[in-house]
């Protein structure tokens, strides 16, 4: 994410560009795919004001604070977008709860009689609404529900895919080869 800082009435010092870009450098934990970051850092007579715009894939997280203090000013913004980010986070995670979950039969072996317990069942079902997106709306989608994994129509391809997240950080695809 690129992060451009502009100042108002005021001199944009570097230790004061270095806090602005730190602190926002880490909503790149919660949504991988953030646009170029505009701050606007103003002052108007005892008060300092702070604006802050970034793009996201699916929406524009906008926040604004005024404090006595820059640095509190800052911290505050931050906070709001935190904020922003958590609920639409749960927004997410809502419209893919449709499914309820269903009890599933014990398995059961050739005879018809139950497997032992300490083997592995399915123990949970979910469906979900397929919507046909690019890989890397499925890497932001995966990372803003906080799972491992996602199952996607791939917009590209028109295939169903999985992105998964790998040991090493990186992200993996998995797509289907029915040759």
């Amino acid at each position: 994410m690129n992060i451009q800082v502009r100042g108002k009435n005021i001199e944009v010092t570097q230790a004061l560009k270095e806090y602005v870009v730190k602190r926002l450098s880490k909503l790149e934990k919660y949504i991988n795919s953030l646009g170029d970051a505009r701050v606007s850092l103003s002052v108007e007579g005892d008060r300092h004001r702070v604006e802050v715009t970034v793009p996201a894939a699916d929406m524009l997280l906008r926040a604004e604070e005024s404090h006595a203090d820059m640095y509190a000013a800052i911290d505050l913004v931050f906070e709001k977008l935190e904020k922003q980010i958590g609920a639409y986070k749960t927004k997410l995670q809502r419209r893919t709860k449709h499914a309820s979950p269903r009890e599933v039969a014990p398995p059961l072996d050739d005879l018809g009689t139950a497997v032992a317990d300490d083997e592995p069942r399915i123990v949970r079902s979910k469906r979900f609404a397929f919507k046909p997106m690019p890989v890397d709306e499925a890497v932001m989608q995966m990372n803003l529900i906080g799972h491992s994994f996602f199952v996607f129509a791939n917009s590209e391809t028109e295939q169903v895919s999985v992105v998964y997240r790998r040991k090493d950080g990186n992200y993996g695809l998995i797509e289907p080869d029915f040759d």
